[in-house]
């Protein structure tokens, strides 16, 4: 057997719209199809021996070990795979379970899919399980426990922290949208215009100049010094022949640490000789060439947070210790403390199991101990100089016994040093009085402040610290969204797009829209292509000055990768054909329709899919919805549209020249078809037709009037710079050139019958195949050219998508062909190029040439360019 094709989807997909984080495997068994897990020796007894914990697998039978019993009776391999791969990442400590296996339509090959927690686990998942079934297969036992670890690695490189996650988290809970910048830290909440970033606990709200500040810590102790806030005396050195002067100024015991340094890299404390202080310096210049001296004073390690300058809580931090019993080493002690179920690997769980390194044994030498050495019982030995979690300190939470003048002085701070998320590190006996009056003393000001303290903390009350943050930047119920219309369908998306995008703009809305063209921003191109998938969704999700989007979304996104959002506002679908077929494992019209549903599935429950009332596929997508539905329909006298309507359905109509909003009974007709450009005085049917749902959309969001969709309706232009390759006509002096992206048999059977009321004669059609199209699909291109021109021209695509030129040429003569009302002459040419100018000199008087175009930008710059060439003579 073999892996065909691994990717991660990332959004609402074809097999998951509320499950948007999935792993798909295409799997092709081979022989591995006639051999079924109970016709493979010892096959469930390995399985069982080495992954026992799969017996909690219910699988369809629905009860503990109901996946054994599968195995059992026998079951393929793509499903037994597709259980171990989330069994691992559960062991890896990121508990999953929902995974499909279905068939692809073809013998022996299958679609595993299952979620994940992080891409690159569930990625590295699914390779593991392969191995280990593969492994069983050969009759041999596989030790998973390298994969495992890995895969936790894998995770802490690659997840966002928990200062960052609990956030992103709090956001999510609000219906805040996220988006993920980098690999690292650097957070998008919300969308367009109203977006705000977040890099860990920085937030676009943050002052620079007050990170500044707190990364120094000098200039930080000298503002609070002047402001009467208690802190340590100490000074700032950079050489060796610096370091004794500064201790005998302040004396023993004192702490050196990094000047610019954060998270406790550097710092060592309580030194009390001049040895430790050599080595001290060294520690801290790994961070920097300038270090601080300063008194070390003794009693706790507090951490006193404050987000929007208002004090939030409080935790008492602990450095990773041992207790002696006085019969183990201090080895065997760390080992055993690290098997509490609490600690695990890095921040997956509350507490981060401690590692023995060089700042471990240099304290236990500093204490004259090694890690052979008994503790007396009740001992605590301190294997870590600073309180950090990470590194496996503890943390309790004290928030309620932080007094009055602690907090103020805390606010105080944030102010004067200008943070709006603030940690502040206090060394005191305890903060149940003023620490100028017992004692203690500010250490620092921290800019980022890790969160995990506090709302994972060891003991005491979890703070939901990410609350008062998300609070400060979308304050009111803001959700930091922008409106979003999708369009998807086989045909009409385009056109669809770019009107709904063309009305918002005269509405006064900065109108960010994607295309099969490109990706436009307030009608400028910032990218050219197909520009249909989640990659240019994010694109115009990312730009801050956007406050509109319209994309749309195509089959191919959807099934490459999902959509790019987890909900819009409406959802357009336009029709469903045959199209595509046969790819992505997409074989029927019911599974194109099914991928097509992914879009109006999205919708928040207040929107409202807009579907096609005259197409079966698409009107019965209403049956899975949760959100409103509105209709369109060409015919106003559709019984779908009669008892939509006689029951308060909203719904657009062309009736008697109109394009028209019924509402209930009632009825809007926005303009008369003959004043709307792009329908040709009518003759277009298909655009009166995307028309349609592109008014009833507009119409739905409730700050676009009807005046504004009228005016919009009546200046949308057909030509290259509106509606590229959409019925683009050049009047010549003596013929007319009609360029369209017509790619199947449906759309060009619409452009068809617009060419047929068109004047001119001859018509010449200048056609071509699509390489990854079914055989018949190629055909009947050809067996509909040959109903409407009078003469054909066949070219090619730029790419032939896995066909020869020949093929193609020969499955399209076939089609032309089949039609024998009459003798068409037809010419092979397959450039391109070439054959616009072969029409172009051989042009009769009065004819009308119809291209198909591949590469749109490109036609159309050659006829604009023989345009102006016949204009300028």
């Amino acid at each position: 057997m073999k892996i065909v094709e691994l990717k991660a989807l990332r959004g609402p997909n074809y097999w998951s719209i509320r499950r948007g984080k999935l792993i798909q495997m295409k799997l092709d068994l081979e022989e591995m199809e006639q051999r079924p897990t109970n016709k493979i020796e010892g096959f469930r007894e390995n399985l069982e021996k080495i992954l026992p914990t799969l017996f909690a697998h219910r699988c369809s039978e629905l009860k503990p070990g109901g996946f054994f019993e599968r195995v059992e009776e026998g079951t393929w391999m793509g499903h037994v795979i597709e259980h171990v791969a989330l069994e691992l990442q559960t062991l890896a400590g990121m508990d999953m379970g929902f995974g499909r296996t279905r068939g692809t339509g073809k013998e022996g090959e299958y679609y595993v899919v299952f979620d994940y927690m992080e891409e690159a686990v569930g990625l590295y998942a699914a390779k593991a399980a392969f191995k280990l079934c593969e492994s069983l297969i050969d009759g041999k036992l596989y030790d998973f426990t390298d994969d495992v670890q890995t895969m936790r690695e894998l995770r802490e490189e690659t997840r966002l922290g928990p200062s960052t996650g609990c956030i992103v988290e709090e956001a999510a809970k609000r219906g805040i949208p996220f988006i993920r910048l980098n690999k690292s830290s650097l957070v998008q909440l919300g969308y367009g215009i109203n977006q705000q970033r977040i890099r860990a606990t920085i937030a676009g709200t943050t002052s620079c100049i007050a990170v500044d500040i707190a990364g120094d810590k000098d200039e930080t102790k000298r503002l609070l010094q002047a402001a009467e806030i208690s802190v340590p005396k100490g000074s700032i050195i950079r050489e060796e022949d610096e370091l004794k002067s500064a201790i005998e100024n302040i004396g023993y015991p004192c702490v050196l640490k990094p000047l610019n340094g954060n998270h406790g890299k550097g710092a060592t404390t309580n030194i009390v000789n001049y040895e430790q202080a050599l080595t001290a310096l060294v520690a801290a210049q790994k961070y920097g060439r300038y270090v601080i001296v300063e008194k070390f004073i003794t009693g706790f390690d507090f951490r006193l947070l404050c987000i929007n300058y208002k004090f939030v809580c409080a935790a008492l931090r602990t450095p990773a210790a041992v207790t002696g019993d006085g019969e183990h080493t201090i080895q065997w002690l760390i080992e055993e403390t690290n098997k509490d179920e609490r600690r695990g690997y890095g921040h997956e769980k509350v507490l981060t199991q401690i590692k023995i390194d060089d700042f471990t044994k240099k304290m236990l030498d500093d204490k004259g101990y090694t890690l052979e050495t008994v503790p007396q019982k009740g001992e605590q030995v301190l294997v870590k100089p600073t309180a950090n979690l990470s590194t496996g300190g503890t943390s309790t939470d004290v928030t309620d016994e932080v007094h009055p003048s602690n907090i103020f002085m805390a606010e105080r701070i944030s102010k004067i040093i200008g943070l709006d998320i603030c940690g502040i590190d206090i060394m005191a006996p305890n903060l149940k009085l003023p620490i100028n009056e017992n004692g203690g003393a500010v250490l620092e000001v921290n800019a980022a402040p890790g969160f995990r303290m506090h709302i994972e903390p060891s003991e005491g009350i979890a703070r939901n610290v990410a609350e008062p943050v998300i609070d400060m930047l979308f304050p009111k119920e803001n959700t930091g969204r922008i409106p979003i219309i999708a369009i998807t369908g086989t045909n009409g998306k385009t056109t669809t797009s770019r009107l709904v995008a063309h009305i918002a703009k005269a509405a006064g809305y900065k109108v960010g829209y994607t295309t099969s063209d490109g990706v436009y921003i307030q009608n400028q191109m910032m990218m050219k292509g197909d520009c249909t998938g989640p990659a240019s969704a994010h694109f115009v999700l990312k730009d801050p000055t956007v406050d509109f989007a319209v994309l749309e979304s195509a089959r191919g996104g959807i099934l490459r990768s999902g959509l790019a959002f987890r909900n819009c506002d409406i959802a357009i679908v336009t029709n469903v054909t045959a199209d595509h077929m046969g790819l992505g494992g997409i074989d029927s019209l019911a599974q194109m329709a099914k991928v097509k549903s992914v879009v109006p599935e999205t919708v928040y429950k207040h929107g409202y899919a807009i579907l096609n009332a005259d197409d079966d596929l698409v009107y019965n997508m209403r049956k899975d919805l949760k959100c409103n539905v509105a209709l369109f329909s060409m015919d106003e006298n559709n019984p779908r549209i009669i008892k939509h309507c006689k029951n308060g359905g909203l719904a657009s109509v062309f009736e008697n020249g109109f394009v028209t909003i019924m509402k209930g009974t009632w009825k809007i007709r926005v303009q008369k078809v003959s004043e709307i450009p792009i329908t040709y005085g009518g003759k277009a049917l298909h655009n009166v037709m995307n028309t349609l749902p592109a008014i009833l959309a507009c119409y739905l969001y409730k700050n676009i009037k009807v005046a504004d969709i009228k005016l919009a309706l009546e200046t949308f232009i057909p030509s290259p710079t509106q509606t590229p390759g959409r019925l683009n006509l050049f009047e010549f002096k003596h013929f007319k050139f009609l360029a369209d992206f017509a790619h199947n048999p449906a759309g060009l059977q619409l452009l068809c019958d617009f060419v047929g009321k068109m004047e001119g004669t001859p018509k010449v059609g200048i056609i071509s195949g699509t390489g990854d199209r079914r055989d018949e699909d190629i055909r009947e291109l050809g067996a509909i050219s040959a109903k409407y021109f009078d003469e054909i021209i066949i070219r090619q695509d730029k790419h032939l998508r896995g066909r020869t030129a020949e093929n193609i040429v020969e499955l399209l003569i076939e089609g032309i062909n089949s039609q024998k009302v009459r003798k068409i002459p037809v010419t092979v040419i397959l450039n391109e190029k070439e054959a616009i100018m072969y029409a172009y000199n051989t042009a009769k008087p009065g004819a009308l040439i119809t291209i198909m175009c591949d590469v749109v930008a490109e036609a159309i710059d050659l006829i604009k360019s023989l345009k102006e060439k016949e204009d300028a003579e």
